[in-house]
C-alpha cells in the first residue's frame, strides 16, 4: 500500500474553545517567531473549512504564545488590540507569506 502525502495542503488543526464551551476547529495559518522582539511567538488562525467572503475575505485570528519549559506550546493568548507594534509584526510577516504565496 502506497500512501500518497500532498505536504502542501496540510495544515496543522487546533482546537480552541471560547468563554461559552464552545469548541472550534481553526487551521493553523502561519506561526511567527516573535521571540527576539517580544518573547514570545504569534500563530495566525483561519477556521477550519473556512470559505472566503464575497470580498475575498477570511477571518483571521492572531494569538500569542510562549512555549513551556519543555518545549510544548503554552496556553494561546488574545493579542491585546493596543500592543501596536506586536500587530505590526504580524501584519508585516503575513503580508510578505502572502506574496510568496501568489508567486
Amino acid at each position: 500500500m502506497s500512501h500518497h502525502h500532498d505536504h502542501e495542503q496540510e495544515h496543522d488543526l487546533i482546537t480552541l474553545v471560547d468563554e461559552q464551551g464552545n469548541e472550534t476547529l481553526f487551521e493553523i495559518l502561519l506561526t511567527i517567531d516573535g521571540k527576539e522582539e517580544f518573547g514570545k511567538n504569534y500563530v495566525l488562525l483561519v477556521p477550519a473549512g473556512a470559505e472566503e467572503d464575497a470580498d475575498g475575505q477570511i477571518e483571521i485570528q492572531a494569538y500569542s504564545f510562549t512555549e513551556n519549559e519543555d518545549g510544548t506550546e503554552g496556553d494561546l493568548q488574545p493579542i491585546p488590540e493596543d500592543a501596536d507594534a506586536e500587530w505590526d509584526m504580524i501584519e508585516e510577516v503575513f503580508n510578505s507569506f502572502l506574496d510568496e504565496d501568489e508567486n
